[in-house]
């Protein structure tokens, strides 16, 4: 179908009148005389004069989102759901479709919107493009931890410019969820443990998903989510409550999604948890308070997936209508997938229980991102199959998500220098399901990307012709075939296969294992209560240690895992988590050293899964260190270190890096400012990068704070034996904090500055407000 412009629609109208009888001047045309689409008092006064247009039945409409998983293909069913969600798209009665892709079938859904409703309203098409549309660059945990905020932009940019191509235009992305619990398998969607860190991370994918400009079609609107505390689910269990004090609301939940808001984010998503004993869906104070009322955020708030029924089952609303009710007033103005303000909210209006401002407000909000996306002046701008064939799967897409890849790769350990391996002359032997697996590399959010389609790490090291690679698999990781709906099944007793990699293990120079978990184990509803290796994986290491100990450890995993016994035995370990589309190319080059590991851990490893929630930035406690040998009366465990086995910031290089002649410039009285310098220097012999990182300690404060907090960071990359000097600035948003008062304060005192490698960084210095 060619383009049509909603002029030529509307005239087409006017000769043949419109199918509901209705005059062709209702339908709604955007593009008025002087053409200032682009302006926002052009778009407020667009919106306004839409809404006088508009029925409660209509506006209620902007409100409901379907979800799109029928086939579209075919003629359009005569009864049930699908036929239900038809007639309601000729009606004017959905404002947004989620999980309708492709150019063919998003024009399917937006014609009937445009061309068969009285007012013509696009809709606006959703999808979880969490990194990545078909091409996948690595899941955002990985990301996270390269610490590189303009490639993590680019690969947003990426995703979008593929998702874009194929009908999309929102994602329900970046998640900015703060969590310290790596039970919780949502942690691999987020940006690990740290608010500011997190913060960084959620301006950069809010950045690379919108552009400068929303309406340029190969841009998206942005997503932040989950509003809020759902990263804080008890126990790590997901959808579980979340209980946590003011001070953590402010200081460690809440900046994230404040620092998306102010990087323009057009909308958010409540979550599935209860806060205070309110689930996010109906909590006035989150929605409304906060978001729209102190923080002035203008665009609109989409419900998790059936949220709002589910304030049922938490025991918060009574039934479906009273469940509407909460929601609307709460400030939740798009319902995904519950169908409660579609068959409610108009009764609740006249009833006197919703006020129509509300239902006013709530689609004056989601109108006015479908002008900003510029889709009322082409609800087919993002439809163009010639674009779509393209850009899907282009080079340019492989090339940035190889780049990503590489750069959020973690070298735990490197004892002996084992990496990088020689490129020619040694029989390497490659053993671990995994190692093989092109589905896996994928993670849980690869909707539309293809199975097998990841380059397996086999693959990448088969690239590299000098050496002789041999491939057993040792043991599958999982029986049957495992998908995004149904729990994964582990391979917990099968070891057949163990004979066969321990025979190619003893004659190898070099073994790779390739161990972790499948894709499908960490995601939304994904906990775990051991964070081991799944099955009988350990069991396979031991017994490859045994007959050959010159191993290197490569994990594929989606959230930190607790891997006391390879620490201890295994001389090299890198941390590769699931990385796309391009992983098994980025792991071979790192193997090799085309690439120097840089990546630097977003989340503490644990040394046993019950230490967690495990963060760096804890508070001290009154008793925070032992008063005397084996005295018991301290902040501890029996059988176990307070320690993680891996700290946050952590990630080696094939080069070595030193911190010298750290200075600290008082100049708060005058400019509300201290900065801070600090020399590094590559002592090693290769080039590499480094992150630097500087943490503060507000020594005492009317509310405790943390032992140390990441303030600052900077990427360097630098030569061997070359040396540069880095200054950071502390202002008075890095030096502050929220009291209980929920008043942001900057209070005289004493402070610590670390600077170094890792939140264990040593060299301080000390300065005072």
């Amino acid at each position: 179908m060619k383009r049509v412009s909603i002029t030529i629609l509307l005239c087409f109208l006017v000769i043949f009148s419109c199918k509901n009888e209705s005059s062709s001047t209702d339908k709604y045309l955007a593009v008025n005389s002087s053409n200032e689409i682009s302006s926002v008092s052009s778009i407020e006064k667009k919106v306004a004069d839409l809404l006088s247009k508009m029925t409660l039945e209509e506006k209620i409409g902007q409100m409901n989102q379907y979800n799109g998983f029928w086939d579209l293909t075919g003629p359009a069913p005569e009864a049930g759901n699908a036929a239900k969600k038809y007639d309601h798209l000729r009606q004017g009665y959905v404002g947004s479709m989620l999980n309708v892709r492709g150019v063919e079938d998003v024009r399917k859904v937006q014609k009937i919107a445009v061309e068969e409703s009285r007012l013509g309203i696009p809709l606006i098409i959703g999808f979880d493009v969490i990194h990545g549309y078909k091409t996948l660059s690595p899941i955002p945990l990985a990301e996270s931890a390269s610490w590189d905020l303009e490639a993590i932009k680019v690969s947003a940019e990426m995703a979008a410019l593929e998702a874009s191509a194929a009908g999309i235009n929102w994602t329900f992305a970046p998640m900015v969820d703060i969590s310290r619990d790596a039970r919780w398998g949502r942690v691999m969607e987020g940006a690990g443990e740290d608010t500011y860190l997190g913060s960084k991370i959620a301006v950069a994918r809010v950045k690379g998903f919108q552009g400068e400009d929303l309406s340029i079609s190969s841009t998206i609107a942005a997503c932040a989510k989950h509003f809020a505390a759902y990263g804080f689910a008890e126990a790590g269990r997901d959808y579980n409550t979340a209980d946590i004090g003011t001070s953590t609301l402010n200081n460690v939940v809440l900046p994230p999604f404040k620092a998306a808001k102010d990087a323009g984010v057009r909308t958010f998503m409540n979550s599935f948890n209860e806060l205070n004993g309110v689930p996010a869906t109906g909590d006035k104070y989150l929605q409304r308070d906060i978001l729209k009322d102190k923080w002035e955020f203008d665009g609109f708030v989409v419900s998790d997936w059936g949220s709002i029924t589910e304030m049922i089952a938490h025991g918060f609303a009574k039934d479906g209508n009273h469940a509407a009710e909460i929601a609307a007033n709460a400030g939740s103005d798009m319902d995904m997938e519950s169908y409660l303000y579609v068959n409610e909210l108009a009764k609740l209006v006249k009833d006197g229980k919703v006020k129509e401002s509300v239902i006013d407000d709530a689609a004056r909000r989601i109108l006015r991102v479908k002008f900003e996306l510029g889709l009322f002046d082409d609800p087919y701008k993002y439809l163009d199959e010639a674009r779509e064939k393209e850009v899907t799967g282009s080079k340019k897409l492989h090339d940035a998500a190889l780049d990503m890849a590489k750069k959020s790769i973690v070298l735990l350990k490197n004892e002996n220098n084992v990496l990088p391996l020689k490129k020619e002359g040694k029989n390497i032997a490659v053993i671990g399901a995994l190692a093989s697996d092109k589905t896996s590399p994928l993670g849980s959010w690869r909707i539309a990307a293809e199975d097998n389609s990841a380059v397996s790490v086999l693959e990448g090291l088969s690239a590299y012709k000098g050496n002789t690679v041999t491939y057993a698999k040792g043991a599958d990781v999982v029986v049957g075939e495992p998908n995004f709906i149904t729990e994964v099944k582990i391979n917990s007793t099968n070891k057949s296969e163990f004979g066969k990699a321990i025979a190619t293990a003893k004659s190898a120079d070099v073994v790779i294992m390739v161990l972790g978990e499948h894709g499908f184990q960490s995601g939304e509803g994904r906990s775990r209560t051991d964070l081991g290796l799944p099955g009988v994986q350990q069991e396979l290491l031991e017994a490859v240690f045994k007959v050959n100990k010159n191993i290197v450890l490569v994990l594929n995993n989606g959230r930190p895992l607790a891997i006391n016994w390879a620490h201890e035995n295994i001389p090299a370990i890198l941390e590769a988590w699931q990385l796309g589309t391009q992983s098994g190319n980025a792991i071979a080059q790192v193997l090799y050293g085309d690439y120097n590991p840089s990546g630097k851990l977003p989340m503490s490893f644990p040394r046993h899964v019950g230490q967690v929630p495990l963060y760096y930035n804890y508070k001290n406690t009154g008793r925070p260190s032992l008063p005397g040998p084996d005295v018991v009366f301290w902040s501890h465990y029996q059988d176990e270190k307070n320690d993680p086995l891996y700290v946050f910031g952590h990630g080696l290089s094939y080069t070595t890096f030193e911190y010298n002649n750290l200075k600290v410039k008082n100049l708060y009285k005058n400019s509300k400012n201290v900065t801070v310098s600090v020399t590094v220097t590559n002592t090693g012999k290769y080039k590499g990068k480094e992150v630097a990182q500087l943490y503060l300690k507000d020594e005492y404060a009317s509310v405790t704070r943390p032992v140390r907090e990441l303030k600052g960071f900077e990427l360097v990359e630098l030569n061997p034996s070359e040396s540069k000097e880095i200054e950071f600035t502390l202002s008075e948003k890095e030096l502050g904090f929220f009291n209980n008062q929920n008043q942001f304060v900057v209070e005289p005192g004493n402070f610590k500055v670390f600077v170094g490698g890792s939140s264990k960084a040593q060299l301080e210095a000390n300065f005072k407000l």
